[in-house]
């Protein structure tokens, strides 16, 4: 989806941005289209009861990962500032999101979801399982990334199951597209992984292209998996959801593709 652009600024007097943000596409690439609903009761409490301690605000400034995530090791144990930091973008309803990071104790998620009802779904899961280990930012992923995520500072990035965009004069608004891979690549560390899922076939063929032409990234699963085609077997980590779940009893297929910073 894209927005009416304003009038230039005049920026004879504002600081200059790093090269990539001053690319033509900065200004096109959405992560999202935005979906109406309305919220629940229980999704609106958990808005205002767990929105101040979860929600993360969007700054056009470095994000501080310590302070963010104060208190994500639990009650049990110290916040370690080197807890692996994983971005999800765009997590829907938040089920899996919740069962991967009730997987991954260990591992801090920051998770951006523009859609509000979905928003507090999870912080609702947040609640009712007692997940400390998770924040959200109620806001455009690229944004996010542009402006709060420094280079090299991610332990990897989760794309589950993206808009498809079915119609082929709709390809170009498909999510992953080479622009916003570069961006990730920048902001995962060396070794940091980048992990998609799809259910529709011919958007996990242009990922696993887009992916592969990425310099900074390298496919994890052919030296272990080359029967699979450069696709990768489900990590354990990722949950099927039920629509998934469905959609395999029905014969769909799903595809995970997993590349890592070089």
């Amino acid at each position: 989806m894209t927005n009416p652009h304003s009038a230039s600024p005049d920026t004879s007097d504002a600081p200059s941005l790093p090269e990539e943000a001053a690319k033509p596409f900065m200004r096109t690439i959405k992560s999202f289209v935005k979906r109406a609903g309305r919220m629940g009761s229980g999704q609106e409490r958990a808005m205002a009861e767990l929105g101040p301690q979860f929600l993360v605000p969007y700054q056009p400034s470095a994000i501080n990962f310590e302070a963010v995530f104060a208190g994500a090791a639990g009650a049990e144990a110290p916040n370690d500032a080197k807890r692996p930091v994983v971005l999800e973008i765009g997590f829907g309803m938040g089920e899996a999101t919740a069962q991967i990071a009730l997987t991954l104790p260990g591992t801090n998620f920051l998770c951006c979801e523009v859609h509000e009802p979905g928003v507090g779904a999870l912080l609702k899961r947040i609640g009712e399982h007692n997940i400390p280990n998770i924040r959200i930012c109620n806001h455009d992923a690229v944004e996010v990334i542009d402006h709060m995520l420094p280079l090299a500072s991610l332990d990897g990035v989760h794309i589950f199951f993206p808009d498809p965009w079915h119609k082929t004069k709709h390809n170009k608004r498909r999510l992953i597209q080479s622009p916003l891979v570069a961006k990730l690549a920048a902001r995962l560390k060396p070794g940091g992984y980048l992990h998609a899922a799809t259910d529709w076939q011919p958007y996990a063929e242009q990922i696993l292209e887009v992916l592969s032409a990425e310099p900074k990234l390298k496919n994890r699963a052919l030296p272990n998996h080359p029967e699979l085609a450069g696709y990768a077997p489900k990590p354990h980590y990722r949950p099927l959801t039920k629509f998934e779940n469905r959609g395999i009893k029905l014969g769909h297929g799903v595809w995970d593709v997993v590349f890592e910073r070089v």
